[in-house]
């Protein structure tokens, strides 16, 4: 799959004049779109029940059901669907009326090409806009982590370096490492090296879908495909047209979608649940997994053909624990994005913290590390973040006393109900390895109301 330079519309023609039909039916598809020719208004109904159209171009004045019936007719069973209307000289104020009802644009009769051309192109740049837009709401959803690949390791080095070697390609892409280690940072470093990165990227954790919902998050639904289906819904499939997909945990996926997926991955093609007409979207395609798949291809629970289907190309991800050596600059670019600041000064965190911090294992990895820098800044005084401010059983495993790090958490001045709490909500926290919901049962709260004490501290730290 190619980018193109323009969109790929899916374009229903609906006019009435056979000569006209005959001409359009060459040339839309010479502009790159794919077209459903309609000979009246009764045509072009069949025609939405069986699959979506982006775009619509239709003529006001035809036998039968006119253009405005089935410009209504659009708008109730398609509103994604955007609307031209074709009209002659003396249509010219229906025409405006209509714009001002909803539709996009008209074209005057007689038309030439590069109106037509011109009017489609437009359409396909604010179908990217909106593509984009739902994306990036759903990247802002699942955004967790540093925003780029923090390290100078020679593991993360061999990372990059294998980014960058596959990024110009549109060949699929496995991304293998353990949980919490950066995976749909690879992804982005990807798609933002590639000749896409001008278009959506779409992040799905298909271990966070429930399996009944999978292929209506992936391919979309049509209106009245299952009940509560009261309209159309594009999938993140379609959403990520002419970007990348990334899919995260889809080891997850069970077998009846890895079929689903492997169908669209090898024809490009997508249909939506409940309806029978299926249209082709151009993405590439990044998957990730912290399990192992080859061996779930031999239990027989992952289908060997999907896993040489989207093993193209695999970029093994390190574990922190294979590059300590990234440890400083990790943990300052991470104290930075929690105090909104570009970046902090080296002095931030002191010798003996990253000396500690390196002598652990970080079995969560990155995710990890976070959540350990997280409250030890809040612990701090905001200039330097020392040994004692860090979790207790990262002091325990670099060899402090237990009586040591008691001592150094206490402060010689009374303090207030609230510090007492908040160094309780802590000493539970590391006794929980920063698990916040197990921590919440044990305190006897509710985890809102756990995350609204961390978050009150934080912000009181951060300004």
């Amino acid at each position: 799959m190619t980018v193109a330079s323009i969109q790929r519309l899916r374009v229903m023609f609906v006019d009435d004049e056979p000569a006209i039909r005959d001409v359009m039916k060459i040339e839309l598809p010479r502009m790159g779109h794919d077209v459903v020719m309609c000979e009246d208004g009764q045509e072009a109904l069949k025609a939405l029940e069986k699959q979506p159209f982006d775009v619509a171009i239709v003529d006001l004045r035809m036998p039968g059901l006119s253009g405005w019936d089935v410009i209504e007719h659009i708008k109730k069973v398609s509103p994604e669907t955007e609307i031209i209307i074709s009209t002659g000289h003396g249509d010219m104020d229906a025409a405006i009326q209509g714009i001002r009802t909803g539709a996009y644009d008209f074209l005057r009769k007689p038309w030439k090409m590069i109106e037509i051309s011109t009017a489609l192109k437009r359409v396909a740049e604010k179908r990217t806009l909106t593509n984009k837009t739902i994306a990036l709401e759903s990247r802002l959803k699942a955004v967790e982590g540093s925003p780029d690949l923090i390290g100078h390791s020679p593991p993360m080095l061999r990372v990059k370096k294998l980014c960058e070697k596959i990024a110009p390609t549109d060949s699929s892409v496995l991304v293998q490492g353990e949980t919490g280690t950066g995976k749909e940072l690879v992804a982005r470093r990807i798609h933002d090296l590639s000749p896409r990165s001008n278009m959506p990227f779409v992040p799905v954790n298909c271990g966070a879908l429930a399996q009944h919902l999978v292929e209506s998050e992936l391919f979309g639904h049509g209106k009245g495909a299952y009940t509560g289906a009261d309209k159309s819904r594009k999938g993140l499939i379609e959403v990520a047209n002419g970007g990348t997909l990334f899919l995260d945990e889809f080891g997850e996926l069970d077998k009846s979608m890895q079929v689903k997926l492997l169908r669209f991955l090898e024809s490009g093609e997508v249909r939506r649940v409940g309806e029978n007409e299926a249209f082709h979207v151009d993405v590439r395609v990044v998957c990730a997994t912290n399990r192992n798949i080859q061996k779930m291809v031999a239990e027989g629970t992952f289908r060997e053909d999907l896993y040489f289907r989207i093993n193209t190309f695999e970029i093994p991800l390190p574990p922190l624990r294979e590059r300590k050596d990234d440890i400083p600059e990790l943990a300052r670019t991470l104290i930075a994005r929690y105090l909104k600041r570009r970046d902090v000064p080296d002095s931030m965190l002191s010798a003996d913290s990253i000396a500690v911090l390196k002598q652990h294992e970080w079995p969560g990895n990155v995710r990890e590390l976070a959540n350990a820098l997280e409250r030890a800044l809040i612990m701090s005084d905001g200039v330097t973040i020392r040994p004692e401010d860090l979790p207790s059983h990262l002091l325990r495993l670099a060899g402090i006393p237990e009586a040591k790090v008691e001592l150094a958490t206490q402060s010689s001045s009374p303090r207030t109900l609230r510090e007492i709490e908040m160094d309780m909500i802590y000493r539970v926290l590391d006794r929980h390895n920063g698990d916040k919901p197990k921590a919440a049962i044990e305190l006897g709260i509710a985890l809102k109301t756990l995350y609204n004490k961390l978050n009150a501290d934080q912000t009181k730290v951060a300004g």
